[in-house]
């Protein structure tokens, strides 16, 4: 990963209780939480904004649009 972001308590708390209950680790339950994230928000919004436009083939995004 080439970037790691910091989270704040808040949200390392709420990502350690939604690891717990889905029974994984913690990098495990982000990426779930990501992709499940990624189903849900309109691909045109992010694919507009996207600054990246080299990963497009395997981009969940792009996928959707």
């Amino acid at each position: 990963m080439a970037y790691t972001p910091e989270l704040s308590d808040q949200g390392s708390a709420a990502l350690r209780r939604i690891a717990w209950a889905l029974d994984k680790p913690m990098t495990s339950a982000l990426e779930m939480v990501i992709e499940y994230t990624g189903r849900k928000v309109q691909a045109q919004m992010i694919c507009l904004k996207c600054r990246d436009k080299s990963k497009c083939t395997t981009c969940l995004f792009a996928q959707k649009s």
